[in-house]
């Protein structure tokens, strides 16, 4: 049997030809596509806006940046999570705080940001950075209940569930990154991804004032814009109005991710039909934990396991060409964070989460004979 990774991207005839034809034509870069694949992606969420940029990572710091976050701001996120959630906050100075999950959604439990928030003085707090973890959106319209109490922004880390939704109240589906409780929502374009477009990020918002200081941080903080300009020289003329970065994404890349987008629900039933299959094996086995059952709006980037000697049973896939994943090693155990205070023992859901978390090949690609060759060898195992 071939390796069979826990996600790897899938590439068509259709892609290749649409980035072939961005790398036959005039631009690769500050050209059509980008703005193609925003509107699509900002039709696709619902929200207003979306700006493409070169990854997850630098859509977080803008998005910070974007927010007003330096050196006396505290922002609150979860330890289970890829790093940049936290670091997105020290980038700009700020100080991160972190909650612990809830040990059947693996979100952050809000019960635990609001004893945070509680346990600080009042104004102590400037934002939240939710992580739709593993595809589960967090249900946002609760969360900014909270944050509306204290006067605080959130950041939806959306890198895992695009597609993804939550059911609001009144029974509305609130779809990942559409605006409408979070000011800004950030996505990721990893080839592990939904979409992939090798390296890419997007940040979906419905504020006008937001959108428009992002893009102008996207490009080292500099405008042609006549209505913005404070002086004009003629038709080359621009000017560098703040400090800004080179975050941008280029027209193949681009093209890569429009013509992924155009696919992106059948992407999503396969997935959910992968997580079918897991689900009806793993529910009731003895030996494993399975919190990852088909939940309504659930967008499936990982379908996580858990078990007792989860190194065993990733060593014995390995044996096998079946290569798992861990996610996430506990943020506040990083050498990095450790400087700061926080240690082992914080956050005892996230510390016992981690401790036996294993994520499964997940990704629409596999195909059904690879789904159970994967089950198959987990039955051994456990045999």
């Amino acid at each position: 049997m071939k390796i069979i990774p826990y996600g790897r991207q899938q590439i068509t005839d259709e892609d290749i030809l649409a980035v072939n034809n961005v790398l036959r034509s005039d631009l690769l870069t500050q050209g059509p596509a980008i703005q193609a694949f925003e509107n699509a992606f900002a039709s696709y969420c619902g929200s207003n806006y979306a700006i493409a940029l070169s990854n997850g990572t630098t859509a977080l710091h803008l998005a910070a940046l974007a927010l007003g976050v330096n050196g006396s701001s505290n922002v609150i996120t979860s330890p289970i999570t890829f790093v940049a959630s936290a670091n997105c906050v020290r980038y700009c100075g700020g100080t991160v705080w972190f909650a612990d999950i809830d040990p059947v959604t693996y979100t952050m439990d809000i019960g635990k940001v609001r004893q945070l928030i509680a346990s600080k003085p009042k104004g102590f707090f400037q934002g939240i950075i939710p992580v739709d973890f593993a595809g589960f959106a967090v249900n946002l319209e609760e969360l900014r209940a909270l944050a509306d109490e204290h006067g605080l922004w959130i950041i939806e880390d959306a890198c895992h569930s695009p597609g993804g939704y939550f059911t609001d109240k009144s029974g509305k589906k609130q779809v990942c990154g559409n605006g409408k409780f979070a000011e800004i929502s950030v996505f990721s374009f990893h080839p592990v991804k939904h979409i992939a477009c090798g390296e890419g990020g997007m940040i979906t918002t419905d504020n006008k004032e937001l959108y428009e200081k992002i893009m102008l941080l996207r490009t080292h903080g500099i405008t042609k814009d006549p209505q913005l300009l404070e002086d004009h020289h003629g038709g080359w003329y621009y000017e560098m109005q703040q400090l800004g970065y080179n975050y941008r994404l280029t027209d193949f890349q681009s093209a890569l991710g429009l013509s992924q987008l155009g696919r992106a629900e059948n992407g999503m039933e396969r997935r959910k039909a992968i997580a079918r299959k897991y689900n009806e094996t793993f529910t009731n086995m003895p030996g494993i934990v399975s919190h990852s059952g088909l939940v309504t709006g659930h967008a499936y980037h990982l379908y996580i396991i858990e078990v007792n000697d989860r190194k065993a049973l990733y060593d014995f896939l390995k044996e096998k060409n079946i290569y798992t994943q861990v996610h996430y090693i506990p943020v506040h155990t990083m050498p990095y964070y450790k400087q700061f205070g926080w240690k082992q023992g914080d956050f005892p859901s996230a510390e016992q989460y981690y401790n036996r978390c294993l994520s499964l090949p997940m990704y629409p690609a596999l195909s059904d004979e690879e789904q159970d060759y994967v089950i198959t060898s987990i039955k051994t195992f456990f045999a």
